[in-house]
């Protein structure tokens, strides 16, 4: 996935004409501009922070959310795919980075929600993977730990609960090497194809 936030259309339309389809974005107004003018065969993805009230201005047409932090949000996500007529197909975001600053669920809780049964009730939301950052740190060791760990629970749970799990999203531009090693099925890249944001 080409993470596109900050960058111009006109970059998207660089990365596009040379046959790249999915992009990334980070904040809900901008992906929203961007897909007004940008073209319609893009499959657009949200990865940043979601907030509950922002939710109605993506799920139209977003194919894939990435960052779904709490049951809460499942619910808003679900109720607003509803009155497009859609199901939203979405990522638990597991919070396995040293940093505080991160969102996401802990192994247990996302455990949990998977094994109660709860998301049978969400007919309008698909939960089809994990989704996890490792820490910022030059240990490559580290690095390689959290996503080993990540690998293992989605695993473990599409073996044991959650058949329908297809997407492992982990790894970004300095570490996505070792994040496909570990399993990774979704990359995000920003710098690697965009260069240095301009902010």
């Amino acid at each position: 996935m080409a993470v596109s936030k900050f960058h111009p259309a006109e970059s998207i339309m660089e990365a596009y004409n040379e046959g790249q389809r999915l992009f990334g974005e980070n904040h809900v107004q901008e992906l929203m501009q961007k897909q007004q003018i940008l073209p319609a065969d893009i499959e657009w993805h949200f990865i940043g922070h979601l907030q509950s009230n922002k939710v109605k201005y993506i799920v139209p047409f977003v194919s894939l959310i990435h960052s779904v932090d709490t049951e809460k949000l499942l619910g808003t996500i679900d109720a607003q795919a509803e009155k497009c007529g859609r199901v939203v197909e979405c990522l638990l975001e597991i919070h396995v980075a040293q940093e505080e600053t991160k969102y996401g669920f802990d192994f247990d809780s996302a455990k949990e929600l998977l094994e109660s049964g709860r998301l049978n009730a969400l007919k309008n939301v698909s939960v089809v993977g994990i989704m996890g950052m490792s820490s910022i740190t030059d240990d490559e060791s580290q690095v390689r730990r959290e996503f080993a760990s990540l690998s293992s629970f989605y695993r473990s749970m599409k073996e044991s609960v959650a058949p329908q799990f297809r997407e492992l999203s982990m790894g970004m531009s300095g570490d996505y090497h070792i994040a496909i090693e570990e399993g990774s099925t979704i990359i995000r890249l920003g710098t690697t194809i965009f260069g240095a944001r301009q902010y």
